[in-house]
């Protein structure tokens, strides 16, 4: 019987797992499809402290202090560069957005500089379209390779003795009276645990349900585009001040896009491939948008295209809470789309809550019961990290 079960193999249950393997606790993960099959998959990658909430700033601020340092701990390459988001203005409206996300920002001790005009922009970047008007750049911010990054916190976990089993669905989760005992599996298997950390994003809410709980998700399809290798663009992640469009250049010089293109019109556990594959008005939106701001893309050749669901949360922040009612039951859910970029500290603190040691952090915001009698309600979208 190990020590936690964690159900969720994205980085948020990856990070988990290695910690507590680390720690020296058994633990098994198990996940639905393969590692970052869903958001920790198809993010963009983005690890950003700029245009966080005050109360997931420091959360943010920890994660980058972390990857700093994570191709070495973890012994596997991670694609994480510190090079800076750029926040772009293309409107006079958009302008205030950045002027006042700069101001709230320094405020809270973060260092992050206003770019007034389309010059200091394109010194830093010179692909930005000349349209661009103004720009936040906090130099702190940076990038990593989903996929990567998850799959070496799972080998780093299952070095230090963590069981990951993909494929395996979990159906249930599985109690005595107000106490977790373990979960039960799509094939009638019964795994016992004394702690179970739930981390499944748009898949919470029908395992928490029969548990008298509710997480209300808004989910929404996220369209993404992938390019051929290119030359150098640019360094940094960038976004746009109303937050519906972002991209950043991958190591290999692909350039990686991504936009929020509305609700999810079908059952969101039930997702495939097929499914999530954007339209063609979806990705000429997306073309539509990002050329606007990176006139390069126009002339790139297409590698990739393919969709994502984001478990948006009506205050478009996580619940991640050890305190929800039913004793052993941690959840992490509702990243709403910026759960990546945090996911090392996330880690770091679901492994204290699961082994009943006192997080670090405030998470008093995070809490669930904040949710009661509220609906799943249109929440601020913020696609990078």
């Amino acid at each position: 019987m190990p020590d936690v079960v964690i159900v969720g193999g994205g980085i948020s249950g990856a990070a988990a797992a290695y910690e507590i393997a680390r720690a020296g606790h058994s633990v098994t993960l198990f996940e639905a499809r393969v590692l970052a099959a869903m958001a920790s998959g198809w993010t963009l990658g983005g690890v950003r402290q700029s245009g966080r909430d005050p109360a997931e700033l420091p959360l943010a601020r920890a994660a980058v202090e972390r990857w700093g340092g994570l191709d070495e701990e973890l012994g596997a390459p991670t694609g994480y560069r510190r090079r800076g988001n750029l926040r772009l203005a293309r409107t006079e409206a958009e302008v205030e957005t950045i002027r006042e996300l700069v101001a709230q920002q320094r405020q809270l001790g973060l260092e992050i500089d206003y770019l007034p005009d389309n010059a200091a922009i394109r010194a830093v970047a010179p692909a930005i379209a000349p349209s661009i008007l103004a720009a936040s750049l906090c130099p702190g911010d940076g990038h990593a390779d989903p996929v990567p990054a998850v799959l070496a916190y799972a080998a780093a976990a299952q070095r230090h003795g963590a069981e990951i089993r993909e494929g395996v669905v979990v159906r249930a989760l599985t109690r005595s009276g107000d106490r977790i005992t373990g979960v039960e599996t799509a094939e009638g298997e019964t795994v016992a645990a004394g702690r179970v950390i739930l981390a499944t994003g748009i898949h919470a809410p029908e395992l928490l349900k029969p548990l008298g709980l509710e997480l209300p998700l808004l989910i929404r399809l996220v369209c993404v585009l992938q390019t051929v290798p290119l030359p150098p663009l640019f360094e940094q992640v960038f976004g746009v001040a109303n937050a519906d469009a972002a991209g950043r250049q991958e190591i290999d010089g692909r350039l990686r896009v991504t936009t929020g293109i509305g609700t999810w019109p079908h059952e969101p556990t039930r997702w495939t491939p097929d499914l999530l594959a954007p339209r063609a008005a979806d990705v000429a939106t997306l073309i539509g948008r990002v050329t606007q701001v990176l006139p390069a893309l126009a002339d790139a050749g297409v590698s990739r295209i393919w969709g994502g669901l984001i478990d948006l949360t009506p205050d478009a922040l996580p619940a991640i809470d050890a305190h929800t009612g039913v004793e052993g039951l941690i959840l992490a859910a509702g990243f709403s789309g910026h759960g990546f970029g945090i996911g090392p500290v996330t880690g770091e603190i679901l492994a204290d809550l699961a082994l009943s040691r006192q997080p670090r952090f405030d998470l008093s915001s995070f809490r669930l019961g904040r949710f009661a009698g509220r609906t799943a309600t249109p929440a601020n979208l913020t696609l990078h990290g």
